[in-house]
This record gives C-alpha cells, structure tokens and sequence, in this order.
C-alpha cells in the first residue's frame, strides 16, 4: 500500500523557519515527482511546489518561491520542505503528494 507521511508542523512565529518532511511507503519518491501541497482551513487546496523525479529540477509556487526550499534524501526516501520568514497566511494544512495520491498531512501554523 502506497502512503505519504508529513511531518515536522508546529506553531512557529512570524518571520522563523521549520523543516517539514514527507517519507514516502510502498512507493520509490525518487523516481516519481512529488508535491508539496497546503490547505488552509475553508481554503482550496494550493500547490506549493514540486521535485522532479531523482531532484533533476524544483518547482515554487510564485507565494513561496525565495522561502520555501524543496530538497530530499533518497537513501530515506524522504523529501523537505524548507520554510523560512513564514508569515501568517502560510497557516495551513500541508501535504506530499503523488499524481492524485495525497499523503497525511502535518499542520503549520504561523502566529505571534
């Protein structure tokens, strides 16, 4: 059975970092493009931002590009995502995917 895991979320403040992780089960990451994705509550799903398959190429949503960084450790099939000088409106649910697979997700929330 195929299943993403986040993890890393927390209550951070405005303007600090937090490393959130997703390792992937029943399922080589690196061989296939994962997302990053985010879910704030009464909010559509939102992308985040995408690895290429074995990390050839990174892809930011437009919000987040020069914050967030997106890398992975293969040998953990485990992939990052990097987030710094967080701000309010990055209070959301986040989640890895798959294609259409969404993993568990791991709530950020972003608060002074």
């Amino acid at each position: 059975e195929v299943n993403l895991v986040a993890s890393g979320g927390g209550l951070v403040q405005p303007g600090e970092s937090l490393i959130l992780s997703c390792t992937g089960f029943g399922v080589n990451i690196s061989i296939n493009y994962v997302e990053w994705v985010r879910q704030a509550t009464g909010k559509d799903l939102e992308w985040v931002g995408g690895l290429g398959i074995r990390g050839e190429k990174k892809y930011y949503a437009p919000s987040v590009k020069d914050r967030f960084t997106i890398s992975a450790e293969y040998d953990k099939n485990t992939m990052y995502l990097q987030l710094t000088k967080v701000a309010t409106e990055d209070t959301a649910m986040y989640y890895c995917r798959i294609g259409t697979r969404l993993g568990q997700g791991t709530q950020v929330t972003v608060s002074s």
